[in-house]
């Protein structure tokens, strides 16, 4: 029985053995089906990549035309077409990596992509003499050219007759760089390469303040010849540095010199521009088709599904038609009624074009990839459906064309009748002429995604479309960007500059640690870490300095740095000794670390690992009054709390295990040894008992001299340098130094010294007792510029802000773009200088606070646009009309105070001022109504004669038709209009004039004014008509002083309102105002 039981049990074995390998063989047999299946759909995917795209690579650098056309060799090649092709093949390439025998195609397709950019690499590498120039310089005539010869690979044309500076071209080219590297590819080969990608990185860092022709190479809408900061160059050269950040360009088996650094500083400024600029794409632009790609693929440069979407919104409400999607709103570009005579446009000229934009179907390929990538069924049909009918049919397969257009005869049913009534045609590029390659290139890439022949994570290595936190880490050796985690840790260190202030501070339980107890650890200066980076992609061969010699901001301050064999940390600017004298007040010092630099911090840290701050105790902040709140500042760090930003405060050496570490390995191969000079502190050799052994000011005896100004001008050199020997007192040393340099000059000597230095005490020993009105004296004397005055222009300006500096009453000079500190500094002196010496520092000091409010606070700067730094000052003056205080005496800490104050308490606070007062306030700050601008261009529109205010014409045409409504440029118009007014209470008037103006027409639209509309006229009629009043009612005289006037409440019975409604009557009635159509106005 057990033998036949046995015979049974190995039969039963033999049987499953043979139906596990049926069923093996049946899976094998599926398999191969399938495998069959997909190289066949390969293989038509290869054969139509082949007809429309390849055939027109060149075989010289493997670039490509804008156009391919069969029997014509092309001549020019564009880097952003030759991009996306590259991108298509590279695409079909990574599809092929399924299957097993590919007929050599994956290697075939992977270096044509790696021959197009290394093309572009050969073109671009030949110009690195303007990448240098540019580093310091962002002006389109240094900027890279985007149009090359496709054999030669030689510039086409000058830098003159073409937009070349296209910073979203260099950041599409540095994403796809790193994406193609990390499937696998080899594109870099030389370390010549690799220092000339990281000044690549140099290039595309400032994007966020460098005006540029943006993507369609024209710049600003107008198409005269200017460019503009674009919302879409920020984005990609922002997802570029997210990219490319530790990347290594020679791949896995890379060395460590092959690593690209990334400034996080300059990416922050990116991003949060970037994030405020949207969904908006330049000041002419209020949205543009551009922004799709940004934010969606290629470049996913935003995560924010609010803003993303609005984004995407805005541009799919304003520009979407039957065929396509427009590039902006008036744009000429290849329309019947363009001159393509000319290369721009005459002013008032885009008005031809509204609503007869052209059409682009490509868009709507790019929002069909954008819902591939989200999964979104029903957007994908929906996408699909509206591009299948505008493709046409060519012996090569579907071809997309470049654009829909409207002919000559269909213009007028176009414009008069509903939009979308008229015919349509394509263009021949795409069609009937040549195969428009950037268009076809991401069409071919969405069949791919579609047909599934390639996914979304192969068509997105470095997975670009999911959050930072999401992606995987590249190297732990080097930052990598993450969101900002919601309960974030600062590190906090404290070093203190000498052993007896570390004893001082131990008494009251702050535990600190001085230089010696943290070696080998060492602490560098932010201008010692400048130093070391300007070693970072420095190239004698091709001309290149490395990185410029621009500060490094607090995030870069904030992480370990490894350098050899050495570990580094470095204090933020805010403790580097300054020559600029902010930083001898505490009380600002203080405000700026916890409002500023650990709120930003807690907000824009997005690395990996803890953010370390590095906080230097010195024993002057132990002087003087503000050691209270000096002591409860560090009392907070112990708490582990401030302003409820958590702080962790610790040993430095237990800190590191949990920063963000960065080693700096381009340092380690260097042939010649680096000197850095560490932080020191102070060799003390006697010691503070207590708190009473700490040295105090001395009594001062601060004597004036009594006598003018005008008098010491008449005094002899001698006499007023024995008078600078007798008197002690330092507003009298002031004032005769003033006098003496402004005569003598710089290199005068008083007692063997230059008078340049006698000043330069004076500020210190002021600073001491807190004299700042001398301190500011000498300070705009000796012209002194503080180090980030730049930096917090372009906050401001990125903020779609404009400002001007000069003294109220005077000439004012706009700023309107970026600015270096060379040309600031001149301007703030030449416009100051003259009228009031003490304000080119004050109003330093003004743009420094605004700057840092406009980035913490914006909403505070609501409801203005042009910030006018002088009249802020007039607005400071005007309220401390009551307070004996001079403006010049206050502290820096208190003049921030007052400007906040201002800012907000004038709407906070409204009911404890009298109506002039808060007219002042707000004339003085240029602040307006929300829809203020809107109004304007209502009354615009009904007044062909245009506007006049204070002497300046504002004319109907061509302001409407160069311009829209939404459009920021029309918004700084008008202020440039409302900047003739000299009064800022009669400004503020005024905009309650063009209030009324504009409520009257909206409630009678048949009214259009006949004649130009003079404002000036309407406040003066309505300033008579309350003498009048006054006059009847109380017996007043007429004056014409219009203080009480502007001293009324707006809206009650007999207010400025009801006065200004009769004087619009009046002109109504006096025949300044026409009726259109039938029925006679009704006023309400």
């Amino acid at each position: 029985m057990s033998e036949v039981k046995a015979s049974r049990q190995a039969k039963l074995k033999r049987l499953e053995r043979l139906d596990s390998r049926i069923g093996y063989t049946r899976q094998m047999s599926v398999q191969s089906v399938e495998q069959d299946l997909l190289s066949k759909r390969l293989h038509e995917q290869y054969i139509i990549l082949k007809r429309q795209i390849l055939k027109y690579q060149g075989c010289v650098l493997g670039l490509f035309p804008a156009i391919g056309r069969d029997g014509e060799q092309a001549k020019i090649a564009h880097v952003r077409d030759s991009i996306y092709c590259a991108v298509a093949t590279w695409a079909l390439s990574q599809a092929y990596r399924k299957i097993d025998d590919d007929e050599g195609r994956t290697h075939e397709l992977s270096m044509s992509a790696v021959k197009c950019m290394r093309g572009i690499l050969f073109c671009w590498i030949r110009q690195a003499d303007k990448v240098e120039k540019f580093k310091l310089n962002q002006s389109p005539s240094y900027a890279l050219h985007s149009v090359f010869d496709m054999v030669t690979g030689d510039p086409v044309y000058s830098d003159e007759e073409y937009g070349h500076l296209q910073i979203d071209v260099v950041g599409l080219y540095l994403i796809y760089l790193v994406q193609m590297i990390r499937s696998g590819l080899k594109v870099i080969y030389t370390t010549d390469e690799v220092n000339f990608i990281q000044n690549l990185v140099f290039y595309v860092e400032r994007a966020y303040r460098t005006p540029d022709y943006g993507m369609w190479e024209r710049g600003s809408k107008y198409n005269n010849g200017s460019t503009e900061v674009h919302a879409s160059s920020i984005g990609f050269a922002k997802a570029a540095l997210e990219a490319i950040n530790g990347e290594n360009l020679y791949g896995p088996e890379g060395a460590v010199w092959s690593v690209i650094y990334v400034d996080i500083d300059a990416h922050n400024r990116n991003r949060t521009i970037f994030e405020t600029i949207l969904p908006r794409e330049s000041n002419s632009k209020n949205t543009d088709a551009s922004l799709l790609p940004t934010v969606s693929w290629p470049a996913f440069a935003i995560h924010k599904k609010p803003i993303k979407h609005r984004t995407i919104d805005k541009v799919v409400r304003k520009l979407k038609g039957n065929h396509g999607i427009k590039r902006f709103l008036r744009d000429g570009y290849r329309t019947v009624m363009e001159d393509k005579t000319r290369k721009h446009y005459r002013p008032a000229e885009i008005k031809l074009f509204d609503g007869i934009e052209c059409e682009w179907p490509l868009f709507y390929v790019y929002l069909l990839i954008d819902n591939i990538f989200r999964n979104d069924k029903e957007g994908i049909e929906h996408y699909t459906n509206l591009i299948n009918p505008l493709l046409r049919k060519s012996n090569d397969g579907d071809l997309l064309p470049m654009f829909y257009f409207v002919p000559k005869e269909q213009l007028d049913l176009e414009r008069n009748m509903r939009p979308g009534t008229a015919e349509w045609y394509p263009s021949a590029e795409g069609s009937t002429d040549g195969v428009f390659l950037w268009g076809q290139s991401i069409y071919f890439i969405s069949q791919l995604l579609m047909d599934g022949l390639l996914n979304v994570m192969e068509l997105d290595p470095i997975r670009r479309h999911l959050p930072a936190s999401e992606r995987p880490v590249n190297s732990s050796r080097y930052s990598s960007f993450q969101v900002t985690p919601p309960d974030l840790v600062v590190q906090v260190a404290l070093i203190a500059e000498s052993s007896r202030l570390q004893q001082v501070l131990a008494t009251y339980g702050i535990q600190t640690q001085t230089p010696n107890q943290i070696d080998p650890i060492q602490i560098w200066s932010p201008k010692e870490l400048t130093k070391a980076y300007e070693y970072l992609g420095i190239n004698t061969k091709l001309g290149l300095s490395g990185r410029p010699k621009r500060p490094f901001g607090v995030l870069s301050t904030s992480k370990i740095y490894r350098i050899g064999g050495q570990t580094v940390l470095c204090y933020p600017l805010l403790f580097e000794v300054s020559d600029f004298y902010l930083a001898q007040d505490m009380s600002i010092v203080l405000d700026d670390l916890k409002r500023n630099d650990l709120a930003f911090l807690s907000q824009c840290w997005k690395l990996y690992g803890r953010p370390t701050f590095c906080m230097i105790l010195r024993e002057n902040n132990i002087r003087g009054q503000n050691f209270g709140e000096f002591l409860d500042l560090l009392a907070q760090f112990k708490r582990g709390q401030v302003d409820n930003i958590r702080i962790r405060l610790g040993k430095l050496q237990s800190l590191i295990s949990a920063a963000t570490v960065e080693h700096l390995d381009f340092l380690s191969n260097l042939p010649d040894p680096l000197k850095f000079c560490a932080f020191e502190g102070k060799t003390i050799s006697s010691s503070f008992r207590s708190l009473t052994d700490i040295p105090k000011l001395p009594q001062l005896n601060d004597t004036d001299l009594n006598m003018s100004d005008t008098d010491l001008s008449h005094k002899a050199t001698w006499d007023l340098v024995q008078m600078l020997n007798h008197y002690e007192g330092m507003t009298a040393q002031c004032r005769l130094m003033k006098v003496l340099y402004q005569r003598e000059g710089p290199q005068f000597h008083i007692d063997n010294e230059l008078i340049s230095s006698r000043m330069e005490k004076l500020i210190n020993q002021a600073s001491l007792y807190k004299k700042w009105s001398v301190v500011r004296m000498m300070a705009a004397l000796l012209g002194k510029i503080v180090d980030s005055l730049a930096p917090s222009i372009t906050t401001i300006l990125v903020r779609g802000k404009q400002i001007t500096v000069g003294v109220y009453g005077h000439e004012e000079e706009v700023l309107d773009k970026p600015i270096s500190p060379n040309e600031l500094k001149n301007i703030l002196y030449s416009v100051c200088l003259p009228h009031d010496i003490q304000q080119a520092v004050i109003q330093q000091e003004l743009i420094l606070c605004i700057g840092k409010l406009i980035a913490t606070k914006p909403e505070i700067f609501e409801g203005i646009l042009k910030i006018r730094i002088g009249w802020f000052v007039r607005a400071m003056q005007i309220e401390l009309e009551s307070d004996p205080t001079d403006l010049y005496s206050l502290s820096p800490s208190n003049i921030k105070l007052k400007l906040y104050s201002l800012l907000t308490c004038n709407v906070d606070e409204a009911h404890l001022r009298t109506p002039l007062q808060r007219r002042q306030l707000d004339g003085a700050l240029n602040k307006v109504p929300k829809d203020f601008y809107d109004r304007v261009w209502q009354i615009l529109e009904n007044t062909p004669g245009g506007i006049k205010v204070a002497g300046y014409h504002l004319p109907q045409h061509p302001t409407l038709s160069d311009m829209t409504m939404y459009e920021l440029n029309f918004s700084l118009l008008v202020e440039q209009m409302l900047s003739k007014i000299v009064d800022p209470s009669y400004r503020q008037i005024m905009v309650e004039t063009f209030i009324v103006v504009s409520t009257m027409l909206n409630r009678n639209p048949e009214v259009t004014f006949e004649q130009s509309v003079n404002m000036d006229k309407i406040i003066h009629d309505a300033f008579e008509e309350y003498q009048r009043d006054k006059s009847k009612h109380e017996g007043q005289e007429k004056m014409d002083e219009m203080r009480n006037f502007f001293n009324t409440p707006a809206n009650i019975r007999h207010g400025t309102t009801s006065y200004i409604t009769k004087a619009v009557i009046r002109n109504l009635l006096e025949g300044e105002v026409k009726f259109v159509g039938d029925d006679f106005c009704c006023i309400t």
